[in-house]
């Protein structure tokens, strides 16, 4: 999920982009302060697979319009130039990234997500289908969170990638109470199973990377949502799923995230859009969560 982005200005911020949601990301609304954006400027692309074995998954998000529902829950988005969301074959490398103004997101990542998906209900209460809904959507909120830092020139502290995950974990955030704890403990779920054995991997090629350790990037999305609710996540620190001392931090790491993206992204986002397409997402996802449980069984 790295960004691929070529002859660009300073670029990102500190997370969002919610697939699905940014809408409601913003607690402001000035779409005036972004004279050079525009309504209306997410397109999307489903790509055919070039390994049979996906094209279940092309059927699938097509018949579920998949991104059509991430195309309008991302229009409250005011971007200077058309942003396209696209699914893709990538010769076999499981990957997602933004470039050009696309988001690219691979068959090959979809099948693995789905491969490691939970096989029952997790004590937390995250259903099958959460461990499927949550890192795509992650992954897609991600991407975006790159292609915004770009399109509106966000400068970035630190490194993008965290930035990022931040984006994608506060606009999971901006979701109903029950739809937002059930997707960052879906994306959490899945950055837990991408964590490789310490044996097999190099130490130069793991500390190098551009990207957090998939073991932090955990527990970091986890602090950050407790940190925005300590009521309504307050059984991952009771069931040590996120460290006493690390969560004493997390609600000042919340408040510097949405210091960010409200001073950052919400000149950029149409409230009044947002808060409408906000309900659409919870609408869709869970007709979308009943058919993926069903077919899990």
């Amino acid at each position: 999920m790295s960004p691929q982005i070529d002859n660009r200005q300073p670029a990102a911020s500190t997370t969002i982009a919610a697939a699905m949601l940014i809408a409601a990301a913003a607690t402001t609304s000035n779409v005036d302060a972004a004279p050079r954006s525009r309504p209306n400027q997410i397109k999307y692309e489903y790509a055919q697979p070039n390994d049979p074995s996906h094209q279940a998954i092309y059927d699938q998000m097509k018949q579920g319009q998949a991104l059509e529902h991430l195309q309008q829950l991302l229009s409250p988005l005011r971007l200077p130039h058309p942003l396209t969301l696209k699914v893709a074959s990538c010769d076999g490398v499981a990957d997602a990234w933004y470039e050009n103004k696309f988001v690219t997101l691979c068959y090959e990542l979809l099948a693995e997500i789905l491969k490691s998906a939970t096989t029952r209900d997790l004590p937390t209460g995250v259903s099958k289908a959460d461990t499927i809904l949550g890192p795509a959507l992650d992954v897609f909120l991600h991407e975006t969170g790159h292609a915004v830092f770009d399109m509106l020139q966000i400068p970035v502290l630190g490194r993008e990638e965290d930035a990022a995950d931040q984006f994608s974990a506060y606009i999971m955030l901006r979701l109903r109470k029950d739809e937002a704890r059930r997707m960052i403990l879906g994306a959490a779920y899945h950055r837990a199973t991408d964590i490789p054995p310490l044996e097999t991997e190099s130490a130069r090629d793991k500390f190098s990377d551009e990207h957090s350790l998939p073991a932090q990037r955990a527990f970091n999305v986890l602090c950050i949502a407790y940190g925005a609710d300590k009521k309504l996540f307050s059984d991952i620190v009771e069931k040590d799923l996120l460290p006493k001392q690390r969560a004493e931090t997390c609600e000042i790491d919340y408040d510097d995230v949405t210091f960010a993206m409200t001073t950052l992204i919400g000149p950029h986002v149409d409230k009044t859009a947002a808060k409408k397409f906000h309900e659409v997402w919870t609408r869709t996802v869970s007709a979308r969560r009943t058919r993926l449980n069903r077919e899990q069984q």
